[in-house]
């Protein structure tokens, strides 16, 4: 039999959280984010949960392509934009829209035939520091853009860097308000943390907002709150079974390093996961997984192929037991990604998209 082992992706789930987040920012139109190939969750997998959204935002051409392919006639944002000038041949035979937030961008525009104009999202770096025109220079930008042939609707966007955070978004937003405040043109400003905290203010909705993980079931604000508190369901449940148990003497070690001391008698499962897995190494004793839905901890050091796990709490559990390492767990438990990811120092983002290759995945 193969190795037992499955990564599962929940539609469901996925139309769920896309409503939760639609009904956080009423009245604006909502970008599937299927970048990183759907966070790891894959586009053709993700594509039926999230069908309703008004359009899919993404990274380059070939998603762009797979989401066409998919049978998608709506639109599709090119959320970088183009890397260089024969990429806007593609933008025009796919209608893509795409973003503009440099002048090399534009000086490919300029240069471009076309008998279709093109639709651009003029991204303001409004304190992020990553991409787009300072708010000094955005207005020369959008003037240069807007006297474009090759140019027809020009819509208005910039990104938040602490939405998820205390410092908040009240300084970006007003640089992002007082630089664009007569310029026309749709306007996209909010991430999954600004959707879901402050979507009720039509300043920060706009016209399209663009959350990202949380509809992929991780809460953007975690730890300060939880996927519970959004209301959002797991997406992406990764599970394996116990493979053997080994019965421990006090002061026994496990693992590399043996990290792992016992203090006293205890039962312990081997389970067959890792970082090959895409199980981050990095997750400590202490880190909690489900084994048959019940809440237990890592003990000592994961390692390539197997991780080991505290029995203590599950007397029944033995070979075969089924061990949820996020998600949703076969008796209805959940352990949401954010608590793995926590553990080992990052985000939910992250080990959704290292899920390894020799994982199988299916689709409930």
């Amino acid at each position: 039999m193969p190795r037992p082992i499955q990564a599962t992706i929940h539609t469901a789930a996925l139309r769920h959280n896309l409503g939760c987040v639609r009904r956080a920012a009423p009245d604006a139109k909502v970008w599937g984010v299927v970048k990183a190939n759907a966070y790891g969750h894959g586009i053709e997998r993700a594509f039926h949960g999230l069908r309703a959204a008004d359009g899919f935002g993404l990274l380059d051409l070939q998603e762009g392509q797979r989401v066409r392919d998919l049978g998608w006639r709506g639109p599709i944002l090119l959320l970088e934009g183009v890397f260089e000038a024969r990429d806007l041949e593609l933008c025009s035979r796919l209608n893509l829209w795409h973003t503009v937030h440099c002048d090399e961008q534009i000086d490919m525009l300029a240069m471009h035939k076309t008998h279709q104009p093109h639709r651009v999202f003029l991204k303001m770096n409004s304190g992020m520091n990553r991409l787009g025109f300072t708010p000094q220079r955005y207005r020369a930008a959008w003037t240069r853009l807007d006297a474009l042939p090759q140019v027809d609707e020009i819509s208005l966007m910039t990104h938040f860097s602490d939405a998820d955070g205390p410092r908040g978004i009240a300084r970006q937003l007003q640089v992002f308000t007082d630089a664009t405040h007569d310029l026309p043109g749709e306007r996209t400003l909010a991430n999954s943390a600004a959707s879901l905290r402050f979507g009720d203010d039509a300043a920060v909705r706009g016209d399209w907002i663009r959350p990202g993980i949380a509809v992929y079931g991780s809460a953007p604000d975690f730890p300060d709150h939880d996927i519970a508190h959004w209301q959002l369901q797991p997406t992406m449940t990764l599970a394996a079974r116990i493979i053997g148990v080994q019965q421990l003497a006090p002061g026994d070690t496990v693992g590399y390093g043996s990290s792992f001391r016992t203090d006293a008698a205890m039962r312990i499962g081997v389970v067959a996961c890792g970082y090959a897995d895409g199980y981050p190494r990095h997750c400590s004793t202490g880190t909690p997984v489900l084994v048959d839905g019940v809440r237990t901890r890592i003990v000592g050091r994961v390692s390539m192929d197997m991780l080991t796990v505290d029995l203590t709490p599950l007397p029944q559990a033995g070979f075969g037991s089924e061990v949820t390492l996020w998600g949703r767990a076969g008796n209805g438990a959940v352990l949401a990604i954010d608590e793995p990811a926590r553990s080992a120092g990052t985000v939910g983002y992250e080990l959704m998209c290292a899920v390894a290759q020799r994982v199988p995945v299916m689709v409930d």
